[in-house]
């Protein structure tokens, strides 16, 4: 039997990679033989990275940047094993990185995700793979570009400051410092929302608030994003400040396919193709999936929603394991996903299940039950 398993982290417990063993580790008590391809998934999301680091065998690469407010921070980005750089915008200007007191993007970079991208060509890398969830900031990707050598001057030529509150002054926009190496360079970003970068449906009324802003600056700062995109139609007539998924992160959509020609692609979509899933898919009998929590937002576009209709695609079914389910779940099952399993066993604390042991025990146990009656209507399935 060739089964297929690509599931999502269940996050707080296991990684993608560790669920995956956890399944096929209670597949295997039934099925010893069975020819199982395991494909660690993520959907662009925060964790990305350290998904296809784990399931590519690629390598973490150590650097120091800025974070949000310009303080100097260890972080790392990775590197796939054909040379390609996988970055995290998180990982430089997450919410994580400053306490509630401290959010404000007004005044909050993107630059450390510049400074990642340019430590990565001064390696080598000239293909890139950008996860831009969980930012903090709102700043249009100016930071980010400015460390890539872009400069953003007000009218007396002096540099702007940084953050949202910065793009107030801005009067124009070179790329004539730019680093020569990015005209070799291809960026892929994992990018879910289709937002534009102002307006009412714009990144500073749409997702500044949960970064810190009140009313009044959201106002401010998509007046500011308005005057940004008229800079940048100076030097690239072609920009289209309305493009869905240029308000992702605060604009930094906007930034990285208008300066750096970079494609904003669906999340699951793009990991799934990096991962080479659908060849697996086209050839296996069985595809397995799952996640924490399955409930209805898991059909919009994350890792059981993609995994299911690439394996229908095929005409192949589809079962989830999950940590738990919520009143809404069942709409997975007229979406691709034929049935799911929550694996908790046993009346326990929420703290006790999520712990990596149990959470790993108790979804080896599912899919081995799961398994044995697979095998009781499948003749040639040895037990």
């Amino acid at each position: 039997m060739k089964i297929v398993i690509a599931c999502d982290s269940f996050k707080g417990s296991l990684s993608s990679a560790k669920a995956g063993t956890a399944i096929a580790d209670g597949i295997r008590r039934v099925l010893p033989n069975a020819d199982i391809k395991m494909h660690p998934i993520a959907d662009g999301g925060e964790g990305t990275s350290a998904t296809l680091i784990e399931g590519l065998h690629g390598t973490w690469t150590p650097v120091t940047v800025s974070d949000p407010l310009g303080r100097k921070i260890d972080t790392a980005y990775g590197i796939l094993p054909d040379g390609t750089a996988v970055i995290e915008m998180a990982a430089a200007a997450g919410l994580p990185l400053l306490s509630p007191e401290e959010r404000n993007p007004l005044y909050t970079t993107t630059y450390g995700v510049g400074e990642m991208i340019a430590d990565a060509i001064r390696k080598g890398c000239r293909k890139f793979i950008l996860g831009i969830g969980g930012s903090t900031t709102n700043d249009g990707g100016v930071g980010c570009l400015q460390a890539l050598g872009f400069t953003f001057t007000d009218a007396s030529l002096a540099a702007i400051s940084p953050g949202a509150v910065g793009l107030a002054d801005l009067a124009a926009v070179s790329a004539e410092h730019a680093l020569p190496a990015l005209q070799d360079c291809a960026f892929a970003v994992a990018c879910d929302v289709t937002n534009p970068l102002y307006g009412e449906r714009g990144c500073s009324y749409i997702f500044a608030p949960q970064k810190g802003a009140d009313a009044a600056m959201c106002a401010k700062m998509d007046v500011w994003l308005q005057k940004f995109a008229q800079c940048t139609k100076q030097i690239i007539p072609e920009a289209d400040p309305l493009h869905p998924g240029s308000g992702a992160a605060g604009g930094m959509g906007f930034a990285l396919k208008t300066y750096l020609h970079a494609t904003l692609r669906s999340g699951i979509t793009l990991v799934m193709e990096q991962t080479h899933l659908e060849a697996d898919i086209a050839a296996c009998d069985l595809v397995i999936t799952g996640e924490g929590q399955l409930d209805a937002q898991s059909m919009m576009g994350k890792v059981p929603d993609g995994v299911s209709r690439l394996a229908k695609k095929y005409q192949k079914p589809v079962i989830a394991f999950c940590g738990a389910v919520s009143q809404d779940a069942g709409i997975c099952n007229q979406n691709g996903i034929d049935a799911y399993f929550p694996v908790l066993r046993r009346v326990a604390t929420q703290q006790q299940v999520m712990q990596p042991e149990c959470a790993a025990q108790n979804i080896a146990d599912t899919a081995e039950q799961v398994f044995r009656l697979i095998s009781v209507f499948k003749e040639d399935a040895p037990v």
